[in-house]
C-alpha cells in the first residue's frame, strides 16, 4: 500500500507538460512494467533550471516523478548524476517493493541519461546501475 504522499503526487503531478525552451528531450522505457516517458530538461550554467515530463506510466512512477522534480531544481548536474534508488526512498518516506524499484527510479535513469547526452560524455546508465 502506498502512503499519502505517493497517492497525492500520483493524482496531482505538478510538472506534466512539455516545456517550450528545453535543452534536452530524452525518452526512456522500463520493459519490466512497460512504463514509458519523455523528459524535457533545461540546464543553465550546469544547474537544472527546469524539468518536465510526458508519460504513459504507473502510479508509483508518476508520484516519484513529481517528487523528484521538486528536489532537483537548482541542483548542479554533477549532483544529479550521483542519485540512485536510496535517494527516492528518502524522498517518499518509505521503501518500495523489489518489483516496483525499477518504476520508482525510472525518472532518475532518464534524467541521468539526458544529462549524459547534454554533456556528450557517451555514458548511458541502466536500471541496474541505480538499484544495486
Amino acid at each position: 500500500m502506498y502512503n499519502e504522499k505517493i497517492v497525492f503526487y500520483a493524482k496531482n503531478p505538478v510538472n506534466k507538460w512539455k516545456i517550450d525552451d528545453f535543452d534536452i528531450e530524452y525518452h526512456e522505457e522500463n520493459r519490466t512494467c512497460w512504463d514509458e516517458l519523455t523528459i524535457y530538461l533545461k540546464i543553465k550554467d550546469n544547474i537544472v533550471k527546469h524539468w518536465s515530463f510526458e508519460w504513459d506510466i504507473s502510479v508509483i512512477t508518476t508520484a516519484c516523478a513529481s517528487i523528484f522534480w521538486e528536489s532537483i531544481i537548482w541542483k548542479e548536474i554533477t549532483q544529479v548524476l550521483t542519485l540512485k534508488y536510496d535517494y527516492i526512498e528518502d524522498l517518499i518516506w518509505m521503501p518500495i517493493s523489489h518489483r516496483r524499484k525499477a518504476a520508482s527510479v525510472l525518472w532518475i535513469l532518464t534524467t541521468r541519461n539526458a544529462i549524459h547526452l547534454y554533456l556528450k560524455d557517451w555514458i548511458k546508465n541502466n536500471l541496474e546501475d541505480l538499484i544495486k
